[in-house]
């Protein structure tokens, strides 16, 4: 096993994959020392948080990292109640020069730089096909850009597809 420094990156934004959308989503409960107590401390989107999540992101056993506009928030309010540690987080430019091609994502190729070559998996719900084509051209490591349904978060599908193209690229 590689290093935390070196293993592959794990971005993960918040908005869609860890909080969705869907309507089917009330406030979720979590049970604390035997009594019902509410995930929400301010924020109603914090109750759509589902809490098994963060360990199943941490047994894939990359290096994760917050790729959200959450920024530090990330940390404070949605780490502590997916049992996530404390998370590296992508800082954004703060104004997106319009110089990139129509269709890519304003994250796209910030994520590549701090990717700095080394293999990567992208979670977001607004991932597109110019993302994907301008990775493919532009970053010389392996990757996976995978989209979520805002309406429904990370799945058991979705950590099928991560598990899978993790074994795949562990052959390569």
């Amino acid at each position: 096993m590689t290093s935390a420094a070196e293993r592959p990156v794990l971005f993960l934004d918040v908005d869609g994959p860890l909080i969705p959308f869907g309507t089917s989503y009330g406030p979720r409960q979590a049970t604390v020392s035997g009594s019902s107590a509410s995930l929400d401390q301010g924020n109603p989107l914090l109750d759509r948080l589902a809490p098994g999540i963060g360990p199943r992101l941490l047994a894939l056993g990359r290096r994760l990292v917050w790729a959200t506009t959450w920024m530090e928030d990330a940390n404070e309010a949605v780490a502590p109640r997916l049992g996530l540690p404390k998370l590296p987080v992508v800082e954004w430019p703060d104004a997106c020069a319009d110089d990139s091609p129509r269709g890519l994502h304003w994250k796209t190729r910030h994520l590549v730089e701090w990717a700095d070559r080394r293999p990567f998996i992208w979670i977001d719900d607004e991932i597109s096909a110019m993302d994907r084509l301008w990775v493919a051209a532009q970053h010389p490591g392996q990757s996976l850009l995978h989209r979520v349904d805002r309406t429904k978060g990370l799945t058991d599908a979705d950590f099928s597809t991560l598990t899978d193209w993790l074994r795949a690229a562990a052959r390569r």
